[in-house]
C-alpha cells in the first residue's frame, strides 16, 4: 500500500513537472512573439508615414502576421491533412473577424488605447469589404465540388488582384498628399523667405530617409521573430494543452487557432492602442489578412496537395469540411454587416464578441465535433 501511494505521489510530482515546464516553455515564446510583434508594430506604424496605414496593413503586415499560419498549411497539405490545412484557414477567418476586430474595438474605442476614439471611421476600406465578401463566398462555391489545380490558379488572381488594387489606391493617397503638400508650400512661401521653406523641405527630407531605413529594419526583425518564435510557441501550447486535459475538439478549435493567429493579434491590439493612425492599420490588417486567407492561404494548400499527390489532387469536400466552410462564410458575412457602415465603435465591439462565443457553442455540434470511443 505504501508503494502504491508513493508511486501515486511520484506520478502526480512528475507530471506537476512536466505541466510547469511546457508553461514556462510557452510563456517564454509567448514573450518572443509579442516582443517580435512590438517591433513589427513599430516598424509598420513608421512605414504607414511613406505608404500609408490601408497599403501596410493589407500587405506587408497581413502577410507578416499569417507566416504561421502559412507554414501549417503547407505542413498539413504536404502530409496528406488536408482538411487540417484548409479548416486551419477557417478557423482563422472566424478568430480574426470576430475576437479578433472585437478586442481591437475594445481597446481603440475605451481608457485602455493612449488616445480613445468614439468611433473608427471605415468608409475608405470599402474595397477591402468587398473583395473579402467576395472571395468567402467564392472559396465556399468552388469546395462544392472539391479544390484542383485550376481553382488554385484563381485564388493566387484574386490574391493579386487584391494587392494590384491596394497599389493603385496607394499611389492615389500619395498624389493627393503630394497635392496638399504643394498647395501647404505655396501657401508658406507667401509668408516666408523661398530659402527658408526650402530648407524646411530639405530638412523633412533628411529626418524622412534615416526613419524609413529604421522602419525597414525593425519590421524585418519583427517578421523574422515571428517567424522563429510561431513554430515552437504552438507545439508548446498544445504539449501543455495535452498535459492538463484539454480535449482534441477544445484544442483543435479554439486553441490551435489562438495559437496560429498570436502574432497577429499581439500586433493588432499593440496598433489599437496607439490611436486613430494605428486602429486603422489595425483594422487594414485584419481585413488584408482575411483576404489573403481566402486566396493566396487556399493556394498555397492546393499546391501542397498537389506536391504530395500530384498535379490532378483534388482537395475533397466532406461533411466536416463542408460545415466547417459553411460557418466560417456566414460568420465572415454577419461579421461585414456593421463594417459596411460609416463608423464603428464599442457596440460593434460587444457584437462580434458574442458572435465568437456563439460559432464556439455551435463547432460542439457540427459533424466531427465528437469522436466516438
Amino acid at each position: 500500500m505504501k508503494k502504491v501511494i508513493n508511486l501515486y505521489f511520484d506520478g502526480n510530482q512528475a507530471l506537476l513537472f512536466l505541466n510547469s515546464e511546457n508553461l514556462l516553455i510557452m510563456l517564454l515564446w509567448l514573450g518572443e512573439l509579442s516582443f517580435a510583434s512590438w517591433v513589427l508594430s513599430y516598424g509598420a506604424e513608421h512605414l504607414s508615414l511613406k505608404f500609408g496605414a490601408k497599403f501596410v496593413g493589407r500587405t506587408l503586415l497581413s502577410v507578416a502576421t499569417t507566416l504561421p499560419e502559412i507554414a501549417i498549411v503547407i505542413y498539413a497539405s504536404a502530409a496528406g491533412l488536408y482538411d487540417v490545412a484548409i479548416g486551419a484557414g477557417l478557423g482563422s477567418n472566424i478568430l480574426m473577424m470576430t475576437l479578433g476586430l472585437a478586442l481591437m474595438l475594445l481597446i481603440a474605442t475605451t481608457r485602455l488605447s493612449r488616445a480613445p476614439l468614439k468611433q473608427l471611421d471605415i468608409s475608405s476600406f470599402k474595397s477591402d469589404k468587398l473583395f473579402l465578401l467576395g472571395s468567402a463566398l467564392l472559396s465556399a462555391i468552388l469546395l462544392i465540388d472539391g479544390y484542383n489545380y485550376v481553382d488554385g490558379f484563381v485564388f493566387v488572381g484574386i490574391f493579386v488582384g487584391y494587392i494590384f488594387i491596394a497599389f493603385a489606391e496607394m499611389k492615389k493617397e500619395n498624389k493627393i498628399k503630394r497635392e496638399n503638400r504643394d498647395k501647404d508650400a505655396v501657401k508658406a512661401a507667401a509668408v516666408k523667405p523661398l530659402s527658408s521653406v526650402e530648407s524646411s523641405f530639405q530638412h523633412n527630407v533628411e529626418v524622412t530617409n534615416p526613419q524609413m531605413i529604421k522602419a525597414i529594419m525593425a519590421f524585418a526583425i519583427g517578421t523574422l521573430g515571428i517567424a522563429i518564435g510561431a513554430s515552437p510557441f504552438i507545439h508548446s501550447l498544445q504539449s501543455f494543452s495535452v498535459d492538463i486535459g484539454v480535449s482534441t475538439i477544445v484544442l483543435a478549435v479554439i486553441i490551435s487557432p489562438i495559437a496560429g493567429e498570436m502574432p497577429e493579434k499581439i500586433s493588432m491590439m499593440i496598433l489599437a492602442r496607439k490611436g486613430a493612425a494605428g486602429a486603422s492599420i489595425a483594422i487594414a490588417n485584419v481585413l488584408g489578412s482575411k483576404v489573403l486567407n481566402n486566396s493566396l492561404l487556399l493556394a498555397v494548400a492546393i499546391f501542397a496537395a498537389m506536391y504530395h499527390g500530384g498535379f490532378f489532387t483534388i482537395i475533397e469536400n466532406n461533411a466536416m469540411l463542408g460545415s466547417q466552410m459553411v460557418l466560417a462564410t456566414s460568420i465572415t458575412l454577419i461579421a461585414l454587416v456593421p463594417l459596411f457602415r460609416r463608423t464603428i465603435g464599442l457596440k460593434v465591439g460587444v457584437f462580434l464578441l458574442a458572435l465568437y462565443l456563439l460559432s464556439i457553442v455551435v463547432q460542439f455540434f457540427m459533424p466531427g465535433a465528437v469522436v466516438p470511443h
